[in-house]
């Protein structure tokens, strides 16, 4: 039996993209999505509430609050945060 390899990631999403693109894609989608869910949560917004603020359906709003990633681009989020009057800012960093 061989010895046993540990790596060491920065994240969830690098551990399980194929790439690194995928992985900026995933963490980008993950933030939004966790800071759109926080603006609801602050507000004690129902899904409706939400959803009618957001400009979406009310399944829409349950996806996204139970983390579903993989039905949201980052088109929709931006669209959700801004009909939530946020902008969205991207910084980009040099790779590690």
């Amino acid at each position: 039996m061989g010895k046993l390899r540990f790596e060491q990631f920065e994240n969830v999403w690098d551990a399980l993209a194929d790439t690194p693109e995928e992985a900026a894609n995933l963490t980008l989608r993950s933030d939004l999505m966790m800071m759109v869910e926080k603006i609801i949560k602050e507000n004690g917004w129902t899904q409706a509430e939400a959803a009618k603020r957001c400009g979406v359906t009310q399944p829409r709003i349950n996806d996204l609050l139970r983390g579903r990633i993989s039905k949201f681009s980052i088109d929709a989020l931006v669209n959700i945060a801004s009909a939530l009057g946020r902008r969205v800012t991207v910084k980009l960093e040099d790779a590690a």
